[in-house]
């Protein structure tokens, strides 16, 4: 394995965890819509404050996805070939998520109801069926040496791809709840913080049964023992965090706990794979590795001057943008105040 390969798979794990931080609360904002609020004002209110950033942030996907087709060709091919199905309707969550924006806004009243809907559920199902994908590859899948996948329904569908999903879904809504309670005033903020010092309890219990999911199912404590405990450990301190900052309303401070619990779950997958991208359930010399599932040394050169000349760039427009729209959204005559 060279530096170059290692480099490229790096990336795309912070790329992937760049897309679980920013978009995952933009997906627990879309959940919110409809188990939130209680009015339409407090909807608007909940959905103007994604409005400016929500496309912006599904760039990272695309990045992360357009990264693995040029660096890692044969693991991009085993991958969106396998996960097909599930891909496809993670596609459509997508879908109909964004056009929910625009619909919802130019729709008479009594006819917003069913984009609410649609933003709300759209929200769901991406994050979960992300969550199943990657649990379900990292227990590993069908595949023989030319990385042709042939799984059954029970090796994308069960119980700990299911707990995976639900995590996910789980960790997306307490970020979006958290932003809520750092982006609102009035209502909509006291009950986003009502609900998270809730689901954090819900999510304890969570983090148990995954970890020890984590030990029956995969390898990672077998292969990489020490990584894969201290990032549980490192999740479990974060969420503890995030749930006490909740309480003692420091919004800011429990924003980025809830984002940099994603970021991590994203390194236990990304170490635990270590040096495999895939795993194969029918014998380990299927496997495919990140040596021998990447691109020429050239291509990842070239890939390597391009990316590290515009990612800053990128990085300062991000910052940029999400500076400009850093107030709060306010419902009613109610006056903005700093972060805390």
């Amino acid at each position: 394995m060279s530096g170059l390969q290692l480099f490229w798979f790096i990336l795309i794990g912070v790329l992937f965890s760049g897309f679980f931080f920013f978009e995952g609360f933009d997906f627990g904002v879309g959940m919110a819509v409809q188990s939130l609020a209680h009015t339409e004002e407090e909807k608007n209110q909940i959905v103007q404050t994604i409005g400016p950033v929500w496309d912006g942030n599904e760039v990272w996907l695309l990045t992360a996805g357009g990264a693995m087709f040029a660096s890692f060709p044969y693991w991009y091919a085993s991958l969106f070939s396998g996960y097909y199905l599930i891909l496809l309707i993670i596609l459509a969550g997508l879908i109909i998520r964004g056009v929910s924006f625009e619909f919802r806004h130019r729709m008479p009243e009594k006819q917003k109801q069913i984009w609410n809907w649609t933003l709300s559920v759209g929200s769901f199902i991406v994050p979960f069926f992300f969550g199943l994908m990657f649990v379900s590859m990292i227990q590993g899948i069908p595949m023989d040496a030319d990385g042709n996948v042939s799984a059954h329904f029970s090796d994308y569908v069960n119980v700990f791809s299911v707990v995976g999903g639900i995590a996910v879904s789980l960790l997306s809504y307490l970020h979006g709840l958290n932003y809520l309670a750092l982006k609102t005033l009035g209502r909509v903020r006291e009950r986003a913080r009502n609900y998270a010092t809730f689901f954090y309890w819900v999510l304890y219990a969570g983090l148990i049964v995954f970890s020890l999911l984590l030990f029956l199912k995969t390898d990672f404590l077998v292969l990489h023992p020490a990584v894969t405990s201290v990032l549980l450990l490192v999740i479990v301190l974060l969420t503890v965090l995030a749930n006490l900052s909740v309480v003692k309303e420091k919004e800011m401070r429990a924003f980025l706990a809830s984002g940099l619990t994603m970021v991590v779950l994203v390194a236990v997958i990304f170490s635990g794979l270590f040096p495999r991208v895939m795993i194969s359930s029918t014998a380990s010399s299927n496997d495919l590795l990140i040596a021998n599932a990447s691109s020429t040394p050239y291509t990842l050169t070239v890939m390597s001057y391009l990316s590290l000349t515009i990612l800053p760039f990128v990085l300062a427009y991000t910052a940029f943008s999400y500076y400009i729209f850093r107030k709060r959204i306010v419902s009613g005559p109610v006056q903005s105040e700093g972060y805390k």
